[in-house]
């Protein structure tokens, strides 16, 4: 059973938000602020890390700080009554997996939990250091994309969006994600800049074709595998 630790303040709504996890099969600690959360974060090992934005003593933000600090590769998702883009860019600098506005459908959130939960060491297709995409092998750490006795060496930026879409394989890697994580910044000239690398990532793996990286408009991409 994977260990969710749900750091929110919210009096009704955490409680609520806690059974219905755990009604799903997830064991849940609950904290009731950001001092709380470090407390009973330090206390265990956990699968996974929610954490409401807006809360008194600590905010979220600043707790996921203090948690990334410990343990570098958390899985965090983050909850906010706020929708500035500005919230959503700086839970992305700091690491989150995925971020949610409130108010928000439970069952979504249950598709981004297990999305995320996927997506860790583990729970991945990646054999050792290396992705198996169709027909291809990749390996980040040498940035080389095989396919037989064929390899491909793929600049920084192309091998960061490759992992980036592989860790996501047939699932939505948002352009908010990409663009913070690769490029530091979400505007007109990264987002032109990251089309044109998905572009070359197409050419690249076009040998093979069962993939395809799909662009969900608006939203980010897809490397869809049939």
């Amino acid at each position: 059973m994977k260990r969710i630790l749900l750091i929110e303040d919210d009096e009704t709504f955490g409680p609520m938000l806690k059974d219905f996890l755990e009604l799903n099969e997830y064991e849940v600690e609950l904290a009731v602020n950001g001092d709380d959360g470090l407390a009973k974060f330090a206390d265990g090992n956990w699968d996974l890390c929610i954490l409401d934005v807006m809360m008194p003593k600590r905010d979220g933000f600043s707790t996921a700080k203090e948690i990334r600090k410990a343990t570098p590769n958390q899985p965090l998702i983050f909850l906010t009554a706020k929708s500035m883009k500005e919230d959503m860019l700086e839970g992305f600098r700091l690491g989150a997996d995925d971020y949610l506005t409130k108010p928000f459908d439970t069952e979504v959130l249950l598709y981004k939990i297990k999305a995320v939960l996927n997506r860790q060491p583990g729970n991945s297709k990646a054999e050792g250091d290396k992705y198996s995409i169709g027909k291809y092998t990749f390996d980040p750490r040498l940035r080389i994309l095989s396919l037989g006795d064929e390899e491909r060496k793929l600049s920084p930026k192309e091998s960061q969006l490759l992992e980036l879409l592989a860790r996501h394989k047939n699932d939505l890697l948002p352009r908010s994600v990409a663009l913070v994580k690769i490029w530091k910044d979400e505007n007109y000239f990264t987002g032109r800049s990251m089309d044109v690398y998905v572009a070359k990532l197409r050419k690249y793996l076009s040998e093979d074709g069962t993939i395809e990286i799909q662009n969900v408009h608006g939203e980010g991409f897809i490397l869809a595998i049939s």
